[in-house]
């Protein structure tokens, strides 16, 4: 149970892809409803990697000259009213083999909505007010932004689905074009944080893009909010290969010295060996449990590991163990001690 903090937390989810979108439908259960004085979540933003350039989204990216739409698509169901039924609508995957063949609905909806507002961000809080959201959702730029990485043997690949199969150790993460702009809103969001989320999410195509935006970038240096980094479970093969969860911490100070976090969450749990044999077949690993450091503090950030998981088949983080283990952060940064049966403890990571 959840212990009543002083006053709602207003919160700031900042990354991308699956591991954001599974973040905010744990936090949406504990969101205050309007007028509500009670739920430990008052405020609920996320600020959303646009960077993709695969499938249904690049598609339309490529086409209609517009924002990738899929990891926005993948929050607005999480934060919605009726996740269940809209989820079946917004990623409804269309079949055949003509032109709408492989596009997601909701994917066109967003594109509709854009070329009817003429502005993204507007289509994106629209679409919030239709399917009733219990929090905002912006996107990390309204600049038409792409990504591009050099390895450390001096290539450069540009694009978010080559990177992410490349296969190389990346030296450097940037934006293209550098100098975009983020959404007024979402700075404002930033700035009145009690707490800001950082992943999980696959680190150079979800969790980096975000941060590489230089409005937000500084927004998060100043906010004196508490700042929490949750580490993926897995490997990512192909982008993450062999990395520590200190080292995917160390790659974000990397690319922002002057970022400073709170608090590292890693998963504790062992996964099953069949779960353990099926993802090594493809080249992936668990992150944090087979560790041999005995470190409390990674990088001036408290570690706290916690059992994570969900019971499904796949290797996923459990929604509500992940809220949990966030909001005892922020009440353990304002109180100095937790005092729920959810509370996360210090220990060690690899």
């Amino acid at each position: 149970m959840i212990h009543e903090f002083d006053r709602n937390a207003e919160i700031v989810a900042i990354g991308g892809g699956n591991g954001l979108s599974t973040l905010l439908s744990g936090l949406k259960a504990f969101a205050a409803n309007k007028g509500d004085v009670a739920g430990p979540v008052g405020e609920l933003s996320a600020i959303v990697a646009v960077s993709d350039d695969g499938g249904s989204s690049g598609r339309l990216r490529d086409e209609l000259d517009m924002p990738p739409p899929g990891d926005i698509r993948n929050c607005l169901v999480s934060l919605s009213e009726d996740s269940h039924l809209l989820s079946r609508l917004f990623r409804h995957r269309f079949s055949g083999e003509g032109e709408l063949a492989g596009h997601n609905f909701g994917n066109l909806f967003l594109a509709a909505l854009s070329e009817v507002t003429g502005d993204f961000s507007e289509a994106v809080r629209l679409s919030a007010e239709i399917l009733a959201t219990k929090g905002h959702l912006y996107p990390a730029t309204s600049t038409n932004v792409r990504i591009a990485a050099r390895t450390i043997d001096g290539e450069t690949i540009k694009g978010e689905t080559k990177i992410g199969k490349c296969g190389k150790k990346i030296e450097r993460l940037f934006l293209e074009p550098a100098e975009c702009e983020p959404l007024p809103a979402a700075l404002e969001a930033i700035n009145k944080a009690d707490l800001i989320t950082v992943g999980p999410g696959s680190l150079y195509t979800s969790i980096m893009p975000p941060l590489l935006v230089p409005g937000i970038r500084r927004a998060m240096i100043e906010s004196d909010a508490v700042k929490v980094f949750i580490c993926n479970l897995m490997t990512q093969p192909g982008e993450t290969d062999g990395m520590t969860g200190r080292r995917h911490l160390e790659v974000v100070k990397e690319h922002i010295p002057e970022l400073q976090f709170d608090f590292l969450v890693v998963n504790d749990r062992v996964v099953s060996e069949r779960q353990a044999d099926l993802y090594l077949r493809e080249g992936a690993e668990q992150i944090g449990v087979h560790g041999s450091m005995n470190e409390d503090e990674i990088e001036g950030a408290a570690v706290i590991k916690r059992d994570l998981l969900d019971s499904g088949e796949k290797v996923r983080h459990d929604p509500a163990k992940l809220a949990r283990t966030v909001l005892g952060c922020i009440r353990n940064e304002h109180t100095g001690m937790i005092q729920n049966s959810g509370a996360p403890e210090i220990g060690i990571v690899a």
